[in-house]
């Protein structure tokens, strides 16, 4: 039996971890340390070469101690051990948090049934009719990929699949932490469905397609995990650089006692391991892997599922974005925006008609009119309907509209409603023809409404303008892109005309219109031979060529299988705008990574002017000079810069997790600020921590003065 997730009626959040949550807390660390013992492992180590000689020298520091006790010895390999400890549990406690929203996941889930269909091979190709086959109830472990299942109101969705017939209102707050339930239909992009949700009404037919054991689910649980995780380029890359920078430190290291022996200032193995652990970036190579898995957790608590960290980090370095119009930069569907009356016509007149006649239309624009002048006119539920008959929308007519007593009110397209009242003997006047040329020519929908009288010719009343509505806080949010050095693209199926009236208004850089999957695809690809890094998102099917090659392919959860499987990113709430955030978080996280970077190779300074003067002032007073920091006696200097080391990654892990707070701005000026902050930073807090260890330290029986 395989087990699929049953929505918590409880919680509509049961995988979002709080706000609240993002802080580190000792429960946390508490969680974390089983990880962070199992950490040091020696062969987990070996891939990280800054903590492998770390531990190196705190096994060779140990060994030395239990040959030669002293306090100094012990308590260097008792800092040394910490400084390992503290790297291990940083990636602990982000890993911790990924496995804590993957419990929470599988803690909701139970073994279920399907009601699968029992038809010949050639049956199941049709896409009608499918629900009145007979069935037979197995266990959803038994599907494969390519069976047929009805699921009916108030059961579970056994598994992954495409619905094929119905349509039916679905509750995907387990996956989506959303209580507002969707709506998933055949033969559109809102046809896929997630195994574990809940049909709340009506019946579909959905069929497979996954197999158990990988279904949307449990790849959103080892991705959660961070199982899946994999170094990314750039983590190799600063890998291979924090590996350079150890074996330069080891090697100076090591050839620095021959020369301390020939200047008669021979240096203890314990002093020479405590100087290498100090010199390397241990800071850096202790939280780099927590900062990358705390990147995918960042957008995780968006509930965007990134399927490799490559995803996350190509994110931060986009520099083409290209959003849809609709349900990205625009509400989606065209609202109802002005009534412009005919001429002899009053507002009130043409109000009361555009009412009357969009009682019967459900679509969203119809919606949109009753709004309007419901708030400009004060018009709410009409009392007035004895005997009416409603004409309800249809593609066909492509009009609206109610048949009262001695009178008919229509709404509709221009040409619908114009051949309407041609029929009757009306006809539309010039005025009307001039506003809706005009409405036409700046990008909106005209809908015109008559009425007529008896069997009096129909006259036209005016023209509802419907226009396209641009989000708000858009053209602030390109803006911020702008500042960023990425430049939007609006792709849209409208004519030119119209697109070119919503980039204006929303403020994007440039727009395509007319837009085929064709077109999509050679635009990123144009984009791509120009060595830039491109983002989009989408949902259907069209759009899964060019999400695929997309270095950044954001794919809603809403949409196709098709879509889903080619974006290396899944946005489990469907909101396209989302993918703002994720460049953001994309850049916090290398911005994070370089300010870190900073600051560990920034604070190696002081350790220099403690560790130096320490080991050879005996025989070289006139190095006395370099302890600035007039610390009390050699073997505190070193002790006190071998605590520093470890305890700075400790300060640090909230920041890491957290991430350093990025604010819209060109390269340099966030070089600039980096620099500023984490580079004197850096050179700073050392020179005070390790004289405040000092002091401290100092006051130790065992260690000299």
């Amino acid at each position: 039996m395989s087990t699929t997730l049953v929505p918590p009626r409880a919680a509509a959040t049961p995988h979002r971890v709080p706000a609240a949550a993002s802080a580190l807390s000792g429960r946390q660390l508490l969680d974390a340390l089983p990880g962070a013992l199992r950490g040091l492992d020696p062969r987990r180590l070996w891939g990280a070469p800054v903590l492998f000689v770390v531990e190196v020298g705190a096994a060779f520091t140990t060994v030395l101690a239990v040959v030669d006790p002293s306090v100094f010895a012990w308590a260097v390999a008792a800092w040394l051990w910490l400084t390992v400890l503290f790297a291990t549990l940083a990636e602990s406690v982000a890993e911790g948090r990924g496995k804590a929203q993957a419990a929470t996941l599988r803690a909701t889930q139970r073994t279920t049934t399907a009601r699968r269909v029992v038809a010949p091979a050639d049956t199941l190709t049709e896409t009608t009719g499918l629900a009145a086959l007979p069935t037979t109830e197995v266990p959803s472990s038994t599907l494969r990929v390519g069976d047929v299942v009805v699921v009916e109101a108030g059961q579970v969705i056994p598994s992954d699949g495409d619905v094929v017939e119905g349509v039916a209102s679905v509750d995907e707050s387990a996956i989506t932490g959303e209580s507002a339930p969707v709506i998933r239909e055949s033969g559109g992009d809102r046809s896929a469905v997630t195994g574990g949700t809940v049909v709340l009404s009506d019946r579909i037919v959905v069929r497979i397609t996954a197999q158990p054991g990988q279904t949307f689910v449990d790849r959103m649980i080892a991705l959660v995990e961070g199982s899946a995780r994999q170094k990314t380029p750039n983590e190799v890359a600063l890998n291979v650089l924090l590996t350079t920078l150890t074996i330069v430190f080891l090697l100076a290291v090591v050839t620095l006692q021959p020369f301390a022996v020939y200047s008669g200032a021979q240096q203890s193995l314990v002093v020479l391991v405590a100087l290498l652990v100090c010199l390397i970036p241990t800071t850096i190579g202790a939280l780099l892997s927590a900062i990358g898995i705390a990147g995918m957790d960042r957008l995780v608590r968006r509930n965007v599922l990134a399927m490799s960290g490559r995803a996350v980090e190509a994110a931060g370095d986009v520099d083409v974005l290209l959003l849809d119009k609709t349900g990205t930069i625009t509400l989606g569907n065209r609202q109802a925006a002005d009534l412009l009356p005919a001429s002899g016509v009053s507002p009130e007149a043409l109000a009361d008609a555009a009412q009357l006649s969009s009682m019967a239309d459900e679509t969203p624009e119809g919606r949109s009119v009753l709004v309007l002048v419901k708030e400009r006119f004060g018009l709410r539920e009409r009392h007035d309907l004895a005997g009416a008959e409603l004409v309800p929308f249809t593609a066909v007519t492509r009009m609206s509209g109610v048949d009262l007593p001695g009178r008919r009110v229509r709404k509709g397209a221009a040409v619908a409603v114009t051949h309407w009242v041609r029929s009757t003997g009306g006809h539309a006047g010039a005025d009307v023809a001039a506003t809706v040329d005009a409405i036409s020519a700046s990008g909106g929908t005209p809908l015109v409404v008559a009425e007529q009288y008896g069997n009096s010719p129909a006259r036209v009343l005016g023209v509802i303008h419907l226009k396209d509505v641009v989000k708000e806080g858009m053209r602030e949010r390109f803006d911020a892109l702008r500042a960023m050095g990425i430049r939007t693209v609006m792709v849209t199926g409208d004519n030119p005309l119209t697109a070119a009236a919503i980039a204006a208004e929303a403020g994007v850089d440039d727009v395509l219109a007319e837009a085929t999957p064709e077109d999509k695809l050679a635009l990123i690809r144009r984009e791509q031979e120009g060595g830039r890094l491109v983002a989009m998102c989408g949902d259907g099917t069209n759009d899964a060529p060019a999400l695929a090659q997309a270095d950044v392919g954001v794919a809603m959860n809403t949409g196709t299988t098709a879509a889903k499987e080619a974006g290396n990113m899944v946005d489990l709430d469907s909101n396209p705008t989302k993918l703002i955030e994720i460049v953001e978080i994309g850049k916090q996280l290398l911005i994070t990574r370089g300010a870190l970077t900073t600051f560990s190779i920034a604070n190696d300074v002081a350790k220099y002017f403690a560790i130096l003067p320490a080991m050879f002032v005996v025989a070289f007073p006139q190095l006395g000079v370099l302890n600035v920091m007039h610390l009390a006696s050699p073997q505190s200097a070193i002790l006190s810069a071998v605590v520093f080391n470890a305890l700075v990654i400790v300060a640090l892990l909230p920041l890491s997790l957290r991430g350093v707070r990025y604010r819209p701005a060109a390269a340099s000026v966030m070089l600039r600020r980096n620099l500023l902050l984490y580079g004197i930073g850096g050179l700073v807090a050392p020179f005070v921590g390790i004289k405040l260890l000092d002091l401290v330290i100092s006051l130790l029986p065992g260690i000299a003065s």
